[in-house]
């Protein structure tokens, strides 16, 4: 195992939010679904391409918590210009789970 300084740990901005919009995106090389997920007041609402479609359906995540990495760099994926990482854990055939906070933890509230 690699071991990393918390310095690399502290440096990610982890936030949890609530998808308000997903889209199937057909245009992504490997099957897609496009998010918007509300971040709080502080980040507002962000986009992400997510490959996450062996276990969701666009119209599951409406509403649905999720934690993302808010402090990477927007990456341009096909038209869709992917705003945050949407965080995940593949099962045991590699397809991803969502990772989820609690039910009360606010929009825009920091993983510590």
């Amino acid at each position: 195992m690699d071991y990393a300084d918390f310095t690399h740990f502290a440096a990610l901005d982890i936030r949890a939010g609530t998808v308000t919009r997903a889209e199937p995106f057909p245009e992504a090389r490997r099957p897609a679904i496009k998010l918007w997920v509300d971040l709080g007041p502080e980040i507002g609402e962000r986009k992400s391409s997510a490959q996450i479609t062996e276990h969701y359906a666009p119209e599951s995540l409406v509403g649905q918590r999720v934690m993302a990495v808010v402090n990477f760099a927007p990456r341009q994926i096909g038209p869709f210009m992917s705003e945050i990482l949407v965080l995940g854990f593949p099962d045991a055939n590699g397809a991803i789970l969502l990772a989820r906070p609690e039910a009360n933890v606010a929009n825009g509230a920091r993983l510590a």
